[in-house]
């Protein structure tokens, strides 16, 4: 959901700059950083903006000034003044004041603290307005579809460690079985009298069936495989791979406190580690 769109356009002598920025959110939340759109159309331009961006926390600027030899820079005297008591008010928060006299010359390049007005009438830059925000808004999508190439790549990339980190825990199964038997009949001889085989036997099989991954390790691997094919068929799959990461997590949380094993344990801590970065990259797809 991360992205940046710009868009410039000309209307008469009339320079007009939009810029669009967004990033991750579960909704749309769309913020009009300007006054150059006319309040009777704002509803308008957060419908537009949020129709065709989906999700995310998303702040539009927009920029509009008269280019010819005709126009003056005027002071817009409300939104310096905002500027101008906000910075007051944090500066007499702090421990110790600033006094700098270019704070001013600071506030007046914020923005939409100068206009350019026309000396002669005024003329309804709504439509070429329009065009630019759309402009701006297919530049956006289109940063989102080159991001997202990468972030794809990456994402897979990493379902494939986990998978690769998964198949290197099989290889110490056999050792672990044998370690807690060697552990049990240790103990057992320690201990004196007659020890019943068969129920030692039996004791062990029971112990081990407890640990048991096997069932861990195909829920994991089937997780994974959804996950990927989730990436294939879906056109927005953002909220549907992060339950599937959920369940990988699962999965694999159980694995580590059946482990009883210190290699297994030290894969299943790499596995953990790729699947927090998969679940931080999901939240960037919508």
């Amino acid at each position: 959901m991360t992205g940046y769109g710009k868009a410039e356009c000309l209307y008469n002598d009339i320079k007009i700059v939009v810029e669009i920025r967004s990033v991750n959110g579960k909704s749309s939340d769309v913020g009009l950083k300007t006054q150059a759109i006319p309040r009777e159309k704002e509803y308008e331009v957060r419908q537009l903006v949020s129709s065709a961006l989906m999700r995310g926390s998303i702040d539009l600027f927009a920029t509009v000034e008269h280019a010819g030899s005709n126009s003056t820079r005027t002071i817009n005297r409300d939104v310096f003044l905002s500027y101008y008591n906000q910075i007051m008010e944090i500066n007499n928060s702090l421990p110790q004041k600033i006094n700098d006299p270019a704070i001013l010359g600071t506030i007046l390049k914020m923005p939409d603290v100068l206009e350019s007005q026309k000396q002669t009438e005024e003329t309804d830059i709504w439509e070429p307005l329009k065009k630019c925000i759309q402009d701006a808004i297919a530049s956006l999508i289109e940063f989102r579809k080159t991001e997202g190439k990468k972030l794809d790549e990456e994402i897979r990339s990493r379902v494939a460690l986990i998978l690769e980190n998964l198949s290197q825990v099989e290889g110490y199964e056999s050792q672990r079985t044998e370690s807690v038997r060697q552990r049990i009949n240790s103990r057992m001889e320690e201990l004196k009298g007659e020890i019943d085989k068969n129920r030692l036997e039996q004791e062990i099989i029971y112990y081990l069936e407890k640990l048991d991954i096997t069932e861990e390790k195909v829920r994991l691997s089937q997780h994974c495989k959804y996950f990927t094919e989730t990436l294939d068929k879906e056109e927005f799959p953002g909220k549907k791979l992060g339950f599937i990461a959920q369940e990988m997590g699962r999965e694999i949380n159980t694995l580590g406190s059946k482990a009883n094993h210190a290699e297994i344990q030290r894969w299943v801590v790499k596995m953990k580690d790729e699947l927090e970065k998969i679940k931080e990259q999901s939240l960037n797809i919508l």
